[in-house]
């Protein structure tokens, strides 16, 4: 702050007190002359010193500048007072009060009178009326002051911008009669608190509609402070008015983006993400709001880069929307496809990539502007398969649409102004709707609002058109200005940005998806081992999305193996691991591998795929696609109810018995896939027909109060059938979402084969038993029915029998099994293995396995810890999976 600025006054409007005052006369070249009065006291100078002195002397070195303006005011205005700072007789500077009045040439050498006073505040004031009136009376600021009553007494022009009347028309008057739309009562009420209290209410923010713009809200902050006299009775209120509408509309912009940032974006979902945008920008900025997507979009599929330029057969979907309460209905819901009318200015702004403003909506353009819903025709499968895609529907004559409607030509989409709202003409969607709808809800309710201004703003992300939003006012009667148009566009922007993320993303899971559900099994295959149930369920999040598997297979001898593995990681990249690894133990387990070897064999691939294949970049860090994953392959026989378990890395499934107590096995350590350590064991349990085995991977257990004896407590507690035990068991461990990491659950239900299922004989090894063993195995078949296979496994057992007395050693075992299949196997002690041979027409053996691979439907060679079973199978009548015989081969043989 500097020194106090002089306030230019004339002669007869200072006032001073002449006996507190110094009096100076000075001549014309501004010399002390006389004798002054009283200028010790001021100055501290005896008045001896001060004869002869210049102005120039008594004034501080900034201020004798200022002598040359003072005087010529002084001669023209007849007179100047104001502040000036005096060098004191000590040094210091002080600011006294002066006046200057020049003197008439008669007074001879005095040229000028000089009256000087100490520049006490409350003098200052005194001295300067007309400073006070010209500092109320020019300021923007409107200043009013009102008595106890609330009622004007006085007013500058500055409020008058406000409206209301001029300053006589003000006078008398309530704030409430003045300003009615401005919250009078509230306005008023403060000043009455301000009356009670004296405290003063500074910077108080209201909104209203104030009678200079009548049409539109305005923000004002007022200043309100009491005044007393020098009595200390109450005068009434001085209050102050700023209009800071333009703040208020930039802190409200400000705000919406702030929301904007924090709820747009926060999942990777498409319809949330544009429900999110419409959520934000109601009633912020609109009464209504759409979002209207590309159907392609929504689907996670890839749009055509730009502008929509073939908008005529483009489809769209609604993606999102949100009303007031009780303002525009929603015609068309959030999943639904919709269509507008040929002159839309949503299919303008999709064809030509530009926004589009109506400050005043006329009818046409309304009714073109409102969204259609279009007629969906049903699947004949309701499976989500065969469901049609968004947008894909027959048009509102049920028929097939065949192509775009004819319709006018394509026009640049163009602003409208207040009184103009033309909309652009162009192609309209696939289906065209017969009339527009009419916003008014059902007949007894009261009408519903019509919009009257408009903004259609395009979806653009990364050079791709997405869709397209539009914002509707109804009830709010302010039309839609530029700058309302620069928020909604900078709104979309920001959600098509986090709407393309999410189409990539519902793009790249749906792929991995896809990926992952056709590497897993379909069904349980057809068997008498087991009755089985599964669930497998993906985690929400891409990140999340893994390589858990299980599965159910055949294998001969009526056994079932049963398996369930993990990969580690999560994507696209686990999911093809996971279909890696289930093929090769699929592919293992036809060779009848027992399951430590199977395990074995599996690590061996694992780590030759680790030497020979890429690297995937999970967690961070470079990992072999298969290191670290875990399996647990067990096989059960139905014959001799037990069950070999080995495990890599993998949790112990639980058993439940029949009686219902449920244990977890102890298996023998194992080291995960590809890590390499320990060797894999396995571990025999005996199962007593109707137990229940659960498979599961960490996704089921994984919750908090979950883990293995949650599982136990659920398989104790609920005595279900399979598929509702399965799905109480993920519903009690594993109900929450988002769902972390993927869950895969197998239960199976042990079965056994009754004896009289199964026929055995033990031979001994000499050439002659070979007839007895076709009489048995006819008279076996004869007890079971099926007299029509009797040549067929006659031939059969004839040719295993034989080849295990010529080619091993030891006593040898027939067995046949009748369940879906007749099977025959015949045990011997030797670990060669038969080999398939095509004899020549010369040969006079080596004909057997092959006449057997033809009479049956496969066959092949399992190794135990005794020997090894060759084994065939064979359809039975009706099964429709009968082997294929050469024509003619039977009736030759």
């Amino acid at each position: 702050m500097g020194r106090p600025e002089g306030t230019d006054t004339t002669a007869h409007e200072a006032v001073f007190g002449v006996a507190d005052s110094v009096v100076l006369l000075f001549d014309e070249h501004g010399a002390v002359v006389g004798r002054p009065y009283a200028a010790e006291h001021l100055l501290g100078y005896p008045a001896a010193e001060l004869s002869g002195r210049r102005v120039g002397a008594l004034l501080a070195a900034d201020e004798a500048d200022r002598i040359p303006g003072i005087l010529e005011v002084s001669e023209r205005d007849g007179g100047w007072s104001g502040v000036l700072l005096a060098r004191h007789r000590d040094g210091r500077t002080i600011a006294v009060d002066v006046s200057v009045l020049p003197l008439p040439g008669e007074a001879g050498p005095a040229r000028w009178l000089v009256v000087a006073v100490g520049a006490a505040p409350s003098r200052q004031w005194t001295m300067g009326p007309a400073l006070l009136e010209r500092m109320v009376t020019r300021m923007p600021v409107g200043l009013c002051l009102v008595d106890t009553d609330l009622r004007c007494v006085w007013s500058n022009t500055a409020l008058e911008q406000f409206g209301g009347g001029t300053v006589e028309e003000r006078r008398g008057r309530r704030f409430a009669e003045i300003q009615p739309g401005m919250n009078a009562d509230l306005v008023e009420s403060k000043m009455r608190q301000v009356l009670a209290t004296g405290e003063p209410v500074l910077g108080y923010e209201h909104v209203g509609r104030p009678r200079s713009h009548p049409g539109r809200d305005h923000a004002h902050a007022m200043s309100m402070v009491r005044l007393d006299d020098d009595n200390g009775r109450v005068l009434g209120v001085c209050y102050a008015v700023v209009d800071i509408t333009d703040r208020y509309r930039a802190r409200l912009r400000l705000a919406l983006m702030a929301l904007a940032s924090e709820r747009i974006g926060r999942s990777l979902d498409v319809l949330g993400t544009a429900q999110d945008l419409a959520d934000v920008a109601v009633p912020g900025l609109a009464d209504f709001v759409a979002v209207d997507l590309l159907d392609t979009v929504v689907r996670g599929a890839e749009p055509s880069p730009g502008p929509t330029a073939a908008a005529t057969s483009v489809q769209l979907v609604r993606a999102g929307v949100q009303t007031v309460p009780g303002g525009i209905v929603v015609m068309v819901e959030p999943g639904e496809p919709c269509g507008y009318l040929p002159s839309s200015p949503q299919i303008g702004s999709l064809a030509h990539g530009r926004s589009w403003r109506a400050a005043t909506l006329d009818a046409t353009t309304r009714d073109a502007a409102i969204p259609v819903p279009v007629p969906v025709a049903v699947p004949q499968s309701e499976g989500p398969l065969d469901a049609e895609p968004p947008g894909t529907a027959p048009t509102a004559s049920g028929q097939p649409d065949s192509g775009p409607p004819e319709g006018p030509g394509d026009a640049e989409p163009r602003e409208a102004d207040s009184t103009d709202a033309e909309t652009t003409e162009a192609a309209s969607t696939d289906v065209e709707p017969a009339a527009a709808p009419a916003l008014a809800p059902e007949p007894a309710a009261a009408p519903a609002p019509e919009p009257h201004t408009a903004i259609v703003v395009p979806i653009l992300a990364r050079g791709v058109t997405l869709g397209v939003a539009t914002f509707f006012r109804a009830r709010q009667d302010e039309a839609f200005d530029e700058d309302d148009l620069r928020v909604a566009e900078e709104l979309v922007a920001r959600a098509a940005v986090c709407l393309d993320n999410a189409r990539r993303y519902t793009r790249e899971r749906a792929a991995a998806l896809v990926l992952q559900r056709s590497l897993l099994p379909h069904g349980v295959p057809v068997q008498e081992a087991v009755d089985a149930a599964s669930f497998y369920r993906p985690a929400d999040e891409l990140s999340g999305l893994g390589g858990d598997w299980f599965d159910v297979i055949p294998l001969s001898g009526a056994r079932v193996a049963l398996v369930v593995g993990e990969v580690i990681g999560h994507g696209i990249e686990a999911a093809a691991t996971m279909g890696q690894l289930r093929t090769a133990v699929r592919t293992l387990a036809d060779l009848d591998l027992g399951p430590e070897d199977l395990l074995a064999h599996l690590d061996d691939l694992v780590l030759q795929v680790t030497r020979e294949g890429p690297t995937g970049e999970l967690g961070g860090a470079a990992t072999p696609a298969g290191v670290g994953a875990s399996c647990l392959y067990a096989v059960y026989d139905p014959v001799s109810l037990r069950c070999d378990l080995a495990s890599a890395g993998h949790l112990a499934p639980a058993v439940r018995a029949p009686d219902g107590t449920v244990t977890f096995p102890e298996l023998p350590p194992g080291p995960a896939l590809g890590v390499g350590g320990l060797p894999f064991e396995s571990v025999e349990l005996p199962l007593a027909e109707g137990s229940v085995l659960a498979f599961y991977t960490d996704g089921i257990i994984a919750a908090p109060g979950a883990g293995k004896e949650g599982l136990r407590r659920v398989l104790e507690s609920r005595d279900l059938p399979l598929d509702e035990l399965c799905r109480s068991i993920v519903d009690e461990l594993a109900p929450s979402r988002p769902y972390t990491d993927d869950a895969a659950l197998l239960l199976v239900r042990t079965r056994g084969l009754a004896a009289g299922q199964v026929a055995v004989w033990d031979l001994p090894a000499d050439p002659a038993v070979v007839a007895r063993a076709r009489v048995m195995a006819a008279r076996q078949l004869a007890a079971w029915g099926l007299d029509e296979l009797a040549f067929t496994t006659e031939l059969v057992v004839s040719e295993l029998v034989t080849n295990a007395i010529r080619h091993a050693s030891g006593p040898i075992r027939l067995r046949l099994i009748l369940e879906r299949t007749l099977i025959c196997e015949v045990f011997d002690a030797s670990s060669t293995s038969p080999h398939l041979r095509h004899a020549r027409t010369t040969d006079e053996g080596g004909r057997g396995l092959f006449l057997i691979s033809q009479f049956t439907r496969r066959w092949g060679t399992r190794y135990t810890a005794e020997g090894k079973v060759i084994w065939a199978e064979q359809p039975l009548e009706g099964d429709g999976t009968a082997a294929h015989t050469p024509q003619g081969l039977a009736q030759d043989l």
